[in-house]
């Protein structure tokens, strides 16, 4: 187990090493950061000089060596719009309001799919789970960015019952909305997902085993099936919970929800490199735990999984 984890914390590393240096190299083909520092009205002398001061003006193989000694420790240097903050402070900031939504998102779309999955595939082919197949299909080809304006528009600006955008310092109001947009396209792929697990499991020879036996039917379905059936759904859901801490941002910015996704919509916009790497870093690192995790989960929910 030792020897497995410290493998995968190795590959871990190497990916998020991989990923700040495309960033690292892309940024550079977007333009100039010193001239939005410095503004219109700046003379060529000063720009140069803070190009020098910000070491910009150094070859480029340079400017790469100093960015992965800084990477290292931590160190993406400070924000180019909000001048004097570190840009790793600025997302450490931001990174709590993402983290809740996504979490939370994931945690819906998980307990209703499973809910929805597992009635789904009790009762095949009745009304109901055609019903819920015909959601699901339906919910998983929504836009995101359209869900969430007709959320807007149904909820907050007709019926007033929810506010529209913003944080409201952690309000469950503020919450709702952002949260269904995005636990949407994840809930309705994980209730086809679980669907078809279940169909798959329920018709094995430990099911009709367990049943022989004389066990109750909910023990049997969630005792023995869903156990069973959730095994290839682990991985599912830890990419999901990847997405939504790094594909937030079209969510985040139709509700005016303060985190890492607006600010590096906002980083992108000003062109502000540290910032932006700063985000990829720790989204890239959260998505590589995640991963780990996740294979860990397989030993618990499969004994037969042999991490080698």
């Amino acid at each position: 187990m030792g020897r497995y984890i410290a493998r995968r914390l190795l590959q871990a590393v190497l990916v998020v090493f991989g990923v700040v240096t495309v960033v690292f190299f892309v940024l550079q083909l977007t333009g100039d950061p010193v001239r939005l520092m410095v503004g219109e009205s700046a003379s060529e002398e000063d720009i140069a000089n803070i190009r020098h001061q910000l070491g910009l003006d150094r070859p480029l193989h340079e400017q790469y060596l100093s960015y992965l000694r800084k990477v290292v420790q931590g160190d993406f240097g400070q924000s180019v719009r909000q001048r004097g903050r570190p840009a790793m402070g600025i997302v450490l900031d931001r990174y709590p309001a993402t983290l809740r939504l996504a979490f939370l998102a994931l945690t819906f779309s998980v307990v209703m799919a499973t809910i929805f999955g597992v009635v789904s595939a009790v009762k095949r082919y009745s009304l109901l789970d055609n019903v819920v197949m015909f959601l699901a299909l339906f919910g998983q080809s929504l836009p995101n960015f359209w869900l969430g304006i007709m959320l807007i528009l149904i909820a907050a600006v007709q019926l007033g019952w929810l506010p529209s955008q913003g944080y409201g310092d952690g309000n469950p109001k503020y919450l709702l909305l952002p949260m269904l947009t995005l636990a949407a396209p994840g809930l309705a792929r994980l209730t086809r997902l679980v669907r078809s697990g279940m169909l798959d499991v329920l018709g094995h020879d430990f099911v009709r085993t367990a049943r022989s036996k004389g066990l109750h039917e909910s023990r049997v379905i969630f005792g023995h099936a869903l156990k069973n059936a959730a095994i290839p759904l682990i991985t599912i859901i830890g990419l999901d919970m990847g997405a939504l801490l790094g594909g937030a941002v079209v969510t985040e910015q139709i509700f005016a929800w303060p985190g890492v996704g607006l600010e590096v919509v906002l980083a992108i916009n000003g062109r502000d490199f540290p910032v932006v790497q700063a985000a990829v870093f720790v989204v890239a690192t959260s998505f590589v735990l995640i991963n780990l995790v996740v294979d860990l989960l397989y030993t618990w929910l499969d004994p037969r999984v042999q991490l080698t």
